[in-house]
């Protein structure tokens, strides 16, 4: 198997700048909107480069996702960018009705998410994100792990037709995904190959379980690694074959316990294959001011947390 190496920590969100900023050079249908967070969603040199497919709309993000959808009447390709929290949960409704239901070409992009949003607190800590858009009919929903695999995401929701909700970060991480990994929705990617677990992770916790994974190794565990970055379309092959040989599965997620990826898998599992799983996300809670790696500590979303999961796991098989 390749080995993942950080090549140096970047933040993700600015894997999506420099995503949009080539399709704005190579793609005249995308445009982008914003909702006064043109620093934050990394806009800036979009807005630049292409000023007329630029619109700044301010704080009124549910203006902005009634505007995208109409944008894509006329054949565009509508970016938005804002906090998870407010490309989510402040305009349910709005994606729902109006992208959603009405099956929009439009690709919600959203930064910030996730405990490691960090001093800004519990309002803007979006953990429930995942499980609103993915219960929404029809929606990809794409959790990126660093910044190199944002950009290949956002370059790839381009020429994938249909309403899209893709969750990415602030803070900088490690940067392990090779600049040419092909990015291909609803298809997982195996890091490491195991025999005594698998270890399903997504965005900022996918690291954690690569790091994992070595600790084990070290202790004479065998874990196998998958990255599951789209989340719906879910890789339920992947997950089958693998936990086909493992006999069981830890799932790891920068996310509420309730509604996101490790549900997912759960679903996939009892239909299929039941198995014994252990789940590393936040517990049924709202977060709170501090670091990320504080955060990440106290909430139990760190490589240990993984480490403890996967001995707890195994002894259920």
């Amino acid at each position: 198997m390749k080995k993942y190496i950080n090549t140096g920590s970047k933040d993700t969100r600015s894997g999506f700048g420099v995503g949009m900023t080539e399709l704005g050079q190579k793609n005249e249908k995308v445009v982008a909107l914003c909702a006064d967070l043109i620093g934050s969603l990394k806009f800036d040199d979009f807005k630049k480069n292409h000023p007329e497919r630029f619109f700044q709309i301010g704080i009124a993000e549910a203006n902005m996702i009634g505007i995208a959808a109409g944008l894509t009447i006329g054949g565009k390709i509508p970016f938005t960018g804002t906090f998870a929290n407010f490309s989510t949960g402040r305009v349910y409704d709005q994606i729902r009705q109006s992208v959603a239901y009405s099956d929009k070409n439009v690709k919600i992009c959203a930064s910030h998410a996730g405990l490691t949003l960090g001093e800004d607190g519990a309002t803007h800590q979006i953990l429930e994100d995942i499980g609103l858009m993915k219960m929404l009919p029809g929606m990809t929903v794409i959790n990126t792990c660093d910044h190199n695999q944002t950009k290949a995401a956002t370059i790839a929701l381009a020429d994938h037709h249909g309403p899209a909700y893709l969750r990415f970060g602030r803070p900088v991480v490690p940067n392990f995904m090779p600049a040419d990994e092909p990015f291909i929705i609803g298809k997982a990617i195996l890091l490491n190959e195991g025999t005594d677990v698998t270890i399903i992770a997504t965005g900022h916790l996918v690291w954690e379980a690569l790091v994992a994974a070595e600790a084990l190794e070290a202790k004479g565990i065998s874990a196998e690694v998958i990255n599951i970055h789209t989340i719906k379309p879910l890789d339920e092959e992947a997950i089958l074959k693998s936990l086909a040989k493992t006999k069981c599965v830890v799932t790891a997620e920068e996310h509420n316990i309730l509604g996101g990826l490790g549900e997912s898998i759960a679903r996939v599992l009892a239909l299929n294959n039941p198995s014994p799983q252990e789940f590393v996300a936040v517990q049924d809670s709202f977060g709170e001011s501090g670091t990320p790696e504080q955060l990440m500590e106290k909430y139990k979303l760190n490589n240990q947390a993984i480490v403890a999961a996967v001995e707890k796991v195994i002894k259920r098989k």
